[in-house]
């Protein structure tokens, strides 16, 4: 299978919701509380289609696990990542995600959430919530008890172009005013701290999950430090942000032309800005924002013309590797 798989995207209405996956992509999106786009899933709660070539109309999950060759084996009882853009058009509650070994126990057999985002664009004064002060889990519960979220919580400000990498066991939120692209485990575990005491769609107060949070919550907070390499090559620039057990995570910043290869199963990219062409040995594709594609095992070689911003990842089996950001940068680039 040598042609790249384009997907249909899924949308799930959220009360944090907006309308700019519509107003920047184009989508047409359920109502003008659409938070999240399920752009590369084949999670049960939301598994895309693809929408192209010999595999046309066949789910994710389907292709997982009657065509393993498209993926090259990877060695994984499912799908591994779960690629979303998020329209933070309100603040998000307040939560945290479990590791492998929670989640298979209390969450009947789920992965673990660990995750990392990629601000696509954000308000000017944007913040997000990024760990927590508390120096032991007692002074977490008390905090919690208390209420004292001024005292508990840590904010950071944001930009466009940032990269965060949020483990699993990180107290997280983003907050209104932004536009993320998210890569992450295929998980839809997510633990709630905080809600504001807003009420959701039914009117009621969304439940938390103060007990399980608490458990899993990492203390002290431990901020990841996230230091990406850069290649610039005549035609653009490649930047690996992350490399870590579970997913490398690129961006593919396109002036002309980049010719690019790769060693990997197989890569998932989603367009975040402009237009181009993605050319491989077995002809050229039509590129424009809010595409969203999975490039089988069998391309490694491919190239992308025009003036377009691609977010790009991989899975990685968990204790398998020895990182180098450097090195994987400039062979993906070919220098």
């Amino acid at each position: 299978m040598k042609q790249p798989l384009f997907l249909k995207p899924l949308f799930q209405e959220r009360i944090w919701g907006g309308t700019k996956l519509n107003e920047l992509y184009g989508y047409e999106i359920p109502s003008n509380q659409t938070g999240e786009c399920w752009a590369i899933s084949a999670h049960p709660n939301g598994e895309n289609i693809v929408k192209n070539g010999e595999l046309q109309g066949k789910t994710l999950g389907q292709l997982w696990e009657e065509n393993p060759e498209v993926f090259g084996h990877f060695e994984s009882d499912r799908f591994p990542l779960l690629i979303k853009i998020l329209d933070a058009n309100d603040d998000l509650s307040v939560q945290v995600h479990p590791d492998d070994e929670y989640a298979d126990e209390y969450e009947n057999g789920e992965l673990g959430k660990t995750e990392c985002w990629y601000i696509i664009d954000c308000d000017e004064d944007a913040e997000m919530i990024f760990g927590h002060h508390a120096k032991s889990q007692e002074e977490l519960v008390k905090l919690i008890e208390e209420g004292n979220w001024n005292k508990l919580l840590q904010r950071v400000k944001i930009k466009s172009g940032d990269f965060f990498y949020v483990p699993s066991g990180t107290i997280h939120a983003l907050c209104k005013g932004t536009l993320v692209l998210e890569t992450q485990q295929s998980s839809d575990t997510t633990y709630r701290v905080y809600d504001y005491d807003r009420p959701g769609q039914d009117g009621e107060l969304r439940e938390l999950h103060l007990n399980k949070a608490i458990e899993v919550t990492t203390v002290p907070h431990v901020a990841e430090k996230v230091e990406s390499a850069t290649a610039k090559i005549n035609g653009g620039t490649i930047t690996t942000f992350v490399e870590e057990d579970y997913f490398t995570v690129y961006k593919w910043d396109v002036q002309t032309s980049l010719e690019l290869t790769h060693g990997v199963h197989f890569i998932l990219a989603s367009v975040i800005k402009g237009d181009g062409m993605l050319i491989t040995e077995e002809g050229e594709f039509p590129l424009k924002k809010g595409d969203h594609f999975i490039l089988p095992n069998a391309i490694d070689t491919f190239a992308i013309k025009g003036n377009v911003e691609l977010i790009a990842s991989h899975p990685n089996n968990k204790g398998g590797h020895n990182y180098d950001m450097a090195n994987t940068t400039r062979e993906m680039a070919n220098i």
